[in-house]
């Protein structure tokens, strides 16, 4: 129509595609143990160092923010650490297993729903933790984290739940 200007549509999937996610404040996952590293208050410049040990025994060390769960560092890093329930507490697809039991000791104890989730892991150690529960917080700088040699997330390996 003559005096009328159109406006460019973008489709939703292209809004944010080139934009970091850093301003979410690290709110991505919803954990328990995030929110409460929240509360405290952190300053987000402040990482500390984090070992990766692959199954192979190749390892990665990164950078983690104060404050930001193991799992979100990993996927951000690369790593293969799955996560399907992003960090919600109803899978055990992000377990690691703490290699030094002096930096399990400095850990929060697990809550009763991680300690569900974690009988289901493949592969459960004494130091065995949910990635998506374990906070970077100062104490943790150095901290050495074992992946599984394997998963088990039913949707994809062929669990088929019968009815009742």
């Amino acid at each position: 129509m003559a005096g009328e200007t159109s406006t460019q549509r973008i489709p939703y999937t292209q809004l944010f595609h080139d934009r970091p996610l850093l301003h979410l404040n690290y709110n991505f996952f919803s954990s328990n143990a995030a929110n409460k590293a929240q509360e405290g208050g952190h300053t987000e410049k402040e990482k500390i160092s984090v070992t990766f040990v692959y199954k192979d025994g190749e390892e990665k060390t990164i950078k983690v923010p104060i404050g930001m769960s193991m799992l979100e560092a990993a996927h951000e890093n690369g790593i293969d650490l799955e996560g399907a329930c992003e960090g919600s507490l109803a899978c055990s697809t992000c377990h690691v297993i703490v290699m030094d039991m002096e930096y399990y000791n400095k850990l929060e104890d697990p809550t009763d729903e991680e300690n569900d989730m974690l009988d289901l892991a493949y592969g459960l150690t004494e130091t065995s933790r949910l990635g998506c529960q374990v906070i970077a917080n100062p104490e943790l700088d150095g901290l050495r984290l074992a992946l599984p040699a394997a998963t088990r997330n039913f949707a994809v390996d062929g669990y088929k739940p019968k009815p009742h």
